[in-house]
């Protein structure tokens, strides 16, 4: 039988509040306007169940990974809530958007392989989620073309990311194919 910390079970609780209420008025861009929350959640149980990921920093950061990026979140309300080192996780998972998009998809690719483990590890879940929604609930407007080229571009984060988890790359790779044979049909 497992047993938990308290304080980790509050800081998870925490963590699944605050992004809840971060992401409210967010949608996805598939047709269902699923709500956004729905993201970070898969992500972290993902995490939990394929990854074997027992670490609370690393499911927190997962939880909180597109606060900053796509919220009015800051870097210091992470911090204030819940501690340097989730600020610093979820920093080094946020992509820049002062930057033209296609400089950031650029910078996925070259610094993966430089991120600590557990951003990797964030990363390589979150690609997996990505991969299955463009797969099954694409964003409105996508060709199939803008599909393959994401799926392109996912591989080459991965590929600099080999060696993180094994679990969750195979599981990126059965993902990936099927992606390939359902959208390439």
């Amino acid at each position: 039988m497992m047993t938990f910390d308290e304080k980790q079970v509050e800081q998870l609780l925490t963590a699944i509040r605050f992004s809840s209420e971060k992401h409210r008025q967010q949608r996805r861009k598939d047709p269902e306007a699923s709500p956004y929350i729905n993201h970070p959640i898969q992500v972290a149980e993902l995490l939990w169940r394929v990854g074997g990921v027992r670490d609370m920093e690393i499911v927190l950061g997962a939880l909180l990974h597109d606060t900053i990026e796509d919220t009015a979140t800051t870097p210091e309300e992470i911090e204030e809530i819940f501690g340097r080192s989730i600020r610093n996780l979820v920093m080094e998972v946020t992509d820049d958007h002062r930057l033209p998009k296609s400089e950031r998809k650029r910078l996925q690719i070259t610094e993966a392989a430089k991120q600590s483990v557990k951003a990797r590890t964030i990363k390589l879940a979150d690609k997996i989620c990505n991969v299955r929604d463009v797969t099954y609930a694409p964003p409105t407007g996508w060709s199939v073309e803008k599909r393959i080229e994401y799926l392109d571009w996912t591989e080459h984060v991965i590929h600099g990311i080999r060696s993180t988890n094994s679990a969750l790359e195979s599981l990126y790779d059965e993902v990936l194919h099927e992606a390939r044979k359902m959208i390439q049909q």
